[in-house]
């Protein structure tokens, strides 16, 4: 079970990453593509090629850590999501392979 704050930032690559990467090289992504993010508690979400391997990077108050999930069927499906910032629900259902047709909140947060 993972446990993210509802108000966590949760960043996810576009570009396809080599999972042969570890913390050093992943936290080397996240300084060129979010400056001074790294450190900040969010979570970075990296997907292979395949789509079928996702690594997720975070500061844990006194070190990195890294969550790796492998899939043995199909693959993650990142239809509809083209941005970078995605938030703990969207990233919930990348985990689980659910594919909204339209995701729509109750109420919007000022």
């Amino acid at each position: 079970m993972l446990a993210i704050s509802g108000n966590a930032r949760i960043f996810l690559f576009q570009n396809p990453i080599d999972m042969r990467k570890g913390i050093e090289s992943l936290s080397v992504l996240v300084e060129e593509n979010f400056a001074g993010e790294l450190l900040s508690g969010a979570y970075f979400v990296f997907i292979n090629r395949v789509k079928d391997r996702m690594k997720v990077l975070y500061w844990d108050n006194d070190g990195f850590a890294i969550w790796w999930k492998r899939l043995e069927k199909d693959s993650f499906r990142l239809l509809g999501i083209n941005r970078a910032f995605i938030d703990r629900r969207e990233f919930f259902m990348l985990l689980e392979g659910i594919i909204p047709q339209k995701v729509q909140k109750r109420f919007k947060i000022a």
